[in-house]
C-alpha cells in the first residue's frame, strides 16, 4: 500500500511515492520555465507546466516503482490516494470545461495589479479587509488580479467560469471536480472570510461578477476520484482517491512537523517563505494570517521576494560556482568588512509590501572583493529573515522552534549565518525538500494508513548560534540594515520608475 504526493513548483514539479512508514520508494522531478512577459509580470502555461509536467512526473515515478511492484499497472493499483500541492496563490481563469483561457498569473512575484490594490483598499477599507480576511491587499492577493483581468482582458473575462490554482487545476484534471481548499481560499483576499471560513459573496460580486467560485474543502479531504480519462493520461488507476491539496509551502511545513503553536518553517528557496503556527495571532498589516491545513489551525506567513535568486544572480554574472563563492565568503569575517546588502532585488513582500523596493549594496570600497560581496548577499538575506521573525512576534505569534527546509538549506555557511544573525537555533530534518513528501503524508492520513498525528520526517541535525561576539557584530549591522531602507527608499523608488520606463521604451523600440 502506497501513497503519491506531487508538488507543482515555480521552477520544477516533483513526485514522491511513499509507503505507510514514510519511506520514499520513488521520486522524480521535471524542471520548467516561468514566463516573465513584461515588467512585473510572472506567468505559467498551465497546460504545459501544471498538467503536462504532472503527467510526466507521475509516469516517471510509476516507471521507477514498477520493478519492485511487478509492473507500472501494479504500482498504480497499489496507490491508496494522491495529493497535489502547488505554488500559490495564483489566478488561472478557465472556461466551463476547465480549459485555461490565458496563462496563470502567479503569486506575489507578479505585481501587475498595483492600481487595483489601491482602489479596492480605498473602497472596501484597509481595516475592514484586515479584520475579515486576516491580510492586507498586496501583490500576493488574488482579488486585485481578477479585477485587473476583468478590466484589461474583457474578452477573456467574459468567458471565465472557473478560478483555479495549481493544485485545484490538477484536481480538476484528475477528477473533474471544481474545488479549492480553505487554506488557498484564505489567500484569495478579499474574497474569503477567515473567521467564517466562507466566501464573501458581496465582495466577490463587486470584484469578479459572473465568476462562480469553487466549493471549499480542507486540504486533507478526499474530493474525488481519478477519472478514466485522467488515468489514461498519467497512468494512475481509475478510481484512485484524490485529496483537495493546498499551496506548496503549507505542505512543506507539514512535511517537517510544523503543526504545534510556535513551530515555524523557514524555507530556503528561490524566494524565502516562513509559515508559523499561531492560533493566537492577530491580523497584522505587514504579514499574512491564513487558515492552516486543518480545521481550526491558523498560521502566520511571511515571504521575501528573493533569497536563493540573489545568489544565483551573483553566480551567473561572475561565472563562478556556488562552492567557490561560498568558500571565498567563508574567508571573510562576519559583517563583510562593512559591506551591507538590502536583498530586495525583485521588490519586497513581507514586512515591507513594497513592489518598488530594489537591491542596494552599501559600503563598497576598492579593497572589497568577490567574497565580501557574496557574504554580504547571504547576510542581507539573513537580516530579512530576522526582520520577518520580529514582525511575527509583534503580531502575537513569536516563533519558538525554527525548522529549516529547501535546497539552499544544504549550504552550511548560509545556515550558520542565519542562526548567528537571528540568534536562533534551527532544526534540519532528514528530508529538506518535502512539499511532495507532505502531500504524501496527507494522502496516507486520508487513506487511513497512518494516524492523524503521524509525522514522518525526523530531525537530523541542528544549527546553533556561534560566538557571542559574532552575534554582537550582526546586532549592530542589523540596526543599520533597518535604517538603510527608509534612508534610500525615495531614490530607489525613483530608479524603479525609471527602470520601468526605460524597459518599456526599449520594448517599444524593438517591436517597432
Amino acid at each position: 500500500m502506497t501513497v503519491l504526493g506531487v508538488d507543482i513548483g515555480t521552477s520544477s514539479n516533483k513526485g514522491m511515492l511513499c509507503d505507510a512508514t514514510g519511506r520514499v520508494l520513488a521520486t522524480r522531478s521535471l524542471t520548467h520555465p516561468t514566463s516573465m512577459p513584461g515588467p512585473g509580470l510572472a506567468e505559467h502555461d498551465a497546460e504545459a507546466v501544471w498538467w503536462d509536467d504532472l503527467v510526466g512526473v507521475v509516469r516517471a515515478v510509476l516507471e521507477d516503482a514498477s520493478t519492485s511492484a511487478g509492473g507500472t499497472a501494479a504500482a498504480a493499483d497499489g496507490i491508496e490516494a494522491i495529493c497535489v500541492s502547488g505554488i500559490g496563490p495564483c489566478a488561472l481563469v478557465a472556461d466551463a470545461r476547465g480549459v485555461p483561457l490565458r496563462p496563470a498569473i502567479l503569486y506575489g512575484i507578479d505585481t501587475r495589479a498595483t492600481a487595483e490594490i489601491d482602489e479596492l483598499t480605498g473602497e472596501l477599507g484597509a481595516g475592514a479587509i484586515l479584520a475579515r480576511c486576516g491580510s492586507p491587499l498586496t501583490s500576493q492577493a488574488v482579488g486585485p488580479k481578477l479585477l485587473w483581468l476583468r478590466r484589461h482582458e474583457p474578452q477573456v473575462w467574459d468567458r471565465s467560469r472557473m478560478l483555479l490554482m495549481a493544485s485545484s487545476f490538477a484536481v480538476h484534471r484528475l477528477t473533474g471536480e471544481y474545488v479549492l481548499d480553505h487554506h488557498s481560499a484564505s489567500q484569495c483576499t478579499p474574497l474569503y472570510d477567515l473567521l467564517e471560513a466562507s466566501w464573501i459573496q458581496e465582495w466577490a460580486d463587486r470584484i469578479a461578477p459572473g465568476l462562480p467560485l469553487p466549493r471549499l474543502a480542507w486540504p486533507g479531504e478526499v474530493v474525488g476520484q481519478v477519472t478514466p480519462v485522467a488515468a489514461g493520461a498519467c497512468g494512475l488507476a481509475a478510481g484512485t482517491p484524490v485529496l483537495a491539496g493546498t499551496i506548496d509551502a503549507w505542505s512543506e511545513a507539514l512535511s517537517v512537523g510544523v503543526t504545534r503553536p510556535g513551530d515555524c518553517m523557514v524555507m530556503y528557496g528561490t524566494s524565502m517563505f516562513m509559515v508559523d503556527v499561531a492560533p493566537q495571532a492577530r491580523p497584522h498589516p505587514r504579514l499574512w494570517l491564513t487558515n492552516g491545513i486543518e480545521p481550526g489551525m491558523r498560521t502566520v506567513a511571511a515571504g521575501m521576494g528573493t533569497f536563493g535568486a540573489v545568489t544565483e544572480w551573483f553566480r551567473r554574472i561572475t561565472g563562478t560556482s556556488f562552492a567557490v563563492l561560498s568558500a571565498e565568503a567563508a574567508m571573510v569575517p562576519p559583517g563583510s568588512e562593512g559591506v551591507l546588502t538590502l536583498p530586495y532585488f525583485a521588490g519586497e513582500r513581507t514586512p515591507l509590501f513594497d513592489t518598488d523596493a530594489r537591491g542596494v549594496l552599501a559600503g563598497l570600497t576598492v579593497r572589497h572583493g568577490r567574497g565580501h560581496l557574496f557574504r554580504s548577499l547571504l547576510e542581507g538575506a539573513a537580516f530579512g529573515v530576522r526582520h520577518n521573525l520580529e514582525t511575527m512576534a509583534a503580531a502575537g505569534a513569536p516563533p519558538t522552534r525554527l525548522i529549516a527546509v529547501g535546497g539552499a538549506a544544504h549550504d552550511p555557511l548560509w545556515r550558520q549565518i542565519i542562526s548567528d544573525v537571528t540568534g536562533r537555533e534551527q532544526e534540519l530534518p532528514e528530508i529538506l525538500t518535502g512539499a511532495a513528501y507532505g502531500d504524501a503524508l496527507l494522502a496516507a492520513r486520508a487513506a487511513g494508513l497512518v494516524g492523524e498525528d503521524t509525522l514522518w520526517n525526523r530531525t537530523a541535525d541542528r544549527v546553533r548560534p556561534g560566538d557571542t561576539a559574532v552575534g554582537a557584530v550582526y546586532d549592530r549591522l542589523y540596526e543599520t540594515y533597518l535604517d538603510l531602507y527608509p534612508a534610500s527608499a525615495d531614490a530607489v523608488h525613483a530608479l524603479a520608475r525609471m527602470g520601468r520606463s526605460l524597459e518599456t521604451d526599449g520594448e517599444s523600440a524593438r517591436s517597432g
